[in-house]
């Protein structure tokens, strides 16, 4: 299905509100906190400023939540308790346990036989039941096979409407914090943070600039919005496996077009000097996916946001140490 961006659905304000009114104190509001000192400075073009919004420290340890807690929460107490499933590189599947377990039902998650260790160690503290496979591909093939022979409900990664407002909730808290941003910075993986984001931003203030980016591999929305349609990948190369999705949907996509002014794409390698850099100048210890913004406020955006006032959304930090340390130390 194509979706046109000028159609795509208005996530009005007062929406979002009810949304995280709904969600409650099962969410967190994370901080924001200003990247500074000597190394900032000079890393950075002059006079910028830099604003982290710190959705490492979320409930489950990424932004997901939002999203997988207003699905949980709109099944009907038949659809419950059949139980709910999902398939994730891993923020989404302990998101999705975790909403399971804050609303009593069980969740069946598909992850890759490379998935890291520790989000499978957290899926499973949450009381989630895993499946592994081999590559993303085939994990959409599967979560497919266990919804419709399992009557689960599937809790989709990063499409649909309430994924949407989910995020949304993250890019009007984050307005709400500092309501003088020039440009907001989001990683993209298959677009639902960006979408709900980039929808919040623009209706708070329309002037300020969204920035999406995406690794050079796996720049499904950028092809996407190159090519004017959803498209997709055969297979995904980066460390940053939770931007790792293998197509566009209708309607992140659609959202992402209508409201994201416009995409870059960083290396594995500036992802990993992000990385380095939040641990030294943050005392932040993130994923790959989590650096994304950072990587292109260092590199691509570096001059195009010269002397504005930039927030950066730092989405997860679900690694466990000995992986952190290989990328960090190579």
């Amino acid at each position: 299905m194509k979706m046109d961006p000028d159609s795509a659905p208005l996530l009005s304000l007062a929406g979002i509100r009810e949304a995280r009114s709904l969600i409650g104190e099962r969410l967190i509001t994370t901080p924001v906190q200003e990247l500074s000192g000597p190394a900032v400075e000079s890393a950075f073009a002059p006079g910028t400023r830099a604003f982290m919004k710190l959705e490492l420290f979320q409930r489950t340890g990424s932004f997901k939540p939002r999203a997988a807690l207003l699905n949980v929460l709109a099944l009907s107490a038949a659809e419950r308790a059949h139980g709910v499933c999902a398939i994730s590189a891993g923020n989404h599947a302990i998101a999705t346990a975790y909403a399971a377990r804050c609303f009593g039902t069980s969740a069946k998650v598909v992850m890759t036989q490379g998935a890291n260790p520790f989000r499978i160690a957290q899926c499973r503290l949450y009381g989630a039941e895993i499946e592994l496979v081999s590559d993303v591909h085939a994990g959409f093939r599967r979560v497919k096979e266990i919804q419709e022979t399992e009557s689960r409900a599937f809790i989709h990664p990063y499409e649909g409407l309430r994924v949407s407002l989910g995020t949304a909730t993250l890019g009007l808290e984050f307005m709400e914090q500092l309501p003088d941003l020039d440009a907001v910075v989001v990683p993209i993986g298959g677009g639902g943070l960006a979408s709900g984001v980039s929808a919040a931003v623009k209706q708070t203030r329309p002037d300020c600039m969204v920035f999406g980016v995406e690794p050079f591999g796996a720049d499904t929305m950028y092809r996407s919005f190159a090519s004017g349609s959803p498209a997709a990948i055969d297979s995904i190369a980066t460390i940053a496996d939770s931007l790792g999705a293998p197509f566009a949907t209708p309607m992140s996509y659609a959202l992402c077009r209508a409201h994201i002014d416009e995409l870059v794409r960083v290396t594995d390698q500036e992802l990993v000097a992000a990385m380095r850099f939040l641990l030294e100048q943050a005392r932040l210890a993130v994923e790959p996916a989590s650096a994304a913004s950072t990587a292109a406020l260092l590199g691509p955006l570096r001059e195009r946001l010269a002397g504005r006032r930039v927030g950066l959304i730092v989405s997860g930090a679900n690694i466990d140490a000995a992986t952190f340390v290989r990328l960090v130390g190579s």
